[in-house]
C-alpha cells in the first residue's frame, strides 16, 4: 500500500489505543475477500502451495530431497512455521524460514540457494506454512533470542523516512481507523508468504516491510536482512496465539 502524503489525514494527535486482543487482517476484510481466503479452489496462494509440493520432493544438488530428510511434510512440518523466526545455531541469530529453507539447501543438498521472493522460495515457504494453517502462532522460546527480539520492537517504534513515522503509529495507535478507504490493521503476519490482489502475486512479509518502508520515504531493508528478521521476530511475538492462515489473501 502506498501511504505517501495521506499518512497525514489522521496524524499522531487523533491516536487511539490498540484494541487489547490481537486481531487478525482477515477480520477487516470484505465478505468476497473472506471467502476468496477460505475457499482453497478460489485461494490464489494455493498455486504456490501446489508448486511448493512438487519441489518438495524434488531432488537437487547431492541427489536429495527435502522429503528425503524430513519425509511426509503433513506431519514433518506440522507446527513448524508457527514457531519461526527461530534461532540457528550455526549462524548465531534467528533465521525467518524462508532462510532456513535456504540454510538446508546449501548444507543438507549441496544445491544453490533460491533467491528471495522467487516463485521456488514462496511456494517452498508456503507449502511448508501450509501444514500449520489453523494452529496458534507459538514463538521460538529460545533464551538466546530475547536480544534480536528487543531489537525488532525497536524498529517496530522508531520513527523512519522524510514522514517521519513508525510502524507502531500505524499498528498500534490507529489500528481500526481507516487510511483512505481502507481499515488500518494491526500488522500480525498471520498469513506470509500471503497473496495480495495489489501485487496479483504472491509475496512475502518482508515485501510487505519494502512497501511500507518506501511509503514512509525511507530506506527499504535487504531482503533477508538482520533488520528484516529481527522485525519480523517481534512481530511473530505480538501476533502469538492468533492462527496461522498461509496462504492468506489480502487487498
Amino acid at each position: 500500500m502506498w501511504f505517501g502524503a495521506g499518512l497525514l489525514a489522521f496524524g499522531v494527535a487523533g491516536a487511539v489505543e490498540m484494541p487489547p486482543s490481537p486481531r487478525s487482517g482477515f477480520e477487516d476484510m470484505s465478505r468476497e475477500t473472506q471467502a476468496m481466503q477460505r475457499d482453497d479452489t478460489t485461494n490464489p496462494g494455493m498455486l504456490w502451495v501446489s508448486d511448493g509440493e512438487a519441489l518438495w520432493t524434488k531432488k537437487a544438488g547431492l541427489g536429495r530431497s527435502c522429503a528425503d530428510c524430513h519425509g511426509d511434510a503433513r506431519t514433518s512440518m506440522r507446527g513448524v512455521a508457527a514457531r519461526y523466526p527461530a534461532y540457528a545455531p550455526e549462524q548465531d541469530r534467528p533465521v525467518d524460514l524462508e532462510g532456513r529453507i535456504n540454510l538446508c539447501r546449501e548444507t543438507r543438498q549441496n544445491a544453490t540457494p533460491f533467491p528471495r521472493e522467487s516463485r521456488e522460495l514462496l511456494a517452498l515457504t508456503a507449502y511448508v506454512g501450509f501444514q500449520s494453517r489453523g494452529l496458534p502462532i507459538a514463538p521460538d522460546p529460545d533464551p538466546r533470542l530475547e536480544p534480536f527480539r528487543a531489537r525488532g520492537e525497536a524498529l517496530f517504534r522508531q520513527r523512519q523516512g522524510q514522514l517521519n513515522f513508525s510502524c507502531a503509529q500505524c499498528h498500534d495507535d490507529n489500528a481500526g481507523r481507516r487510511l483512505g478507504s481502507a481499515i488500518i490493521p494491526q500488522g500480525h503476519p498471520t498469513g506470509y508468504p500471503l497473496y495480495r490482489l495489489e501485487w496479483q502475486s504472491l509475496g512475502s512479509l518482508q515485501r510487505r516491510f519494502r512497501n511500507c518502508l518506501i511509503g514512509v520515504r525511507a530506506e527499504p531493508y535487504a531482503s533477508g536482512s538482520p533488520e528484516s528478521v529481527d522485525l519480523e521476530l517481534y512481530l511473530m511475538s505480538r501476533a502469538q496465539g492468533l492462527p496461522v492462515e498461509t496462504p492468506a489473501v489480502r487487498p
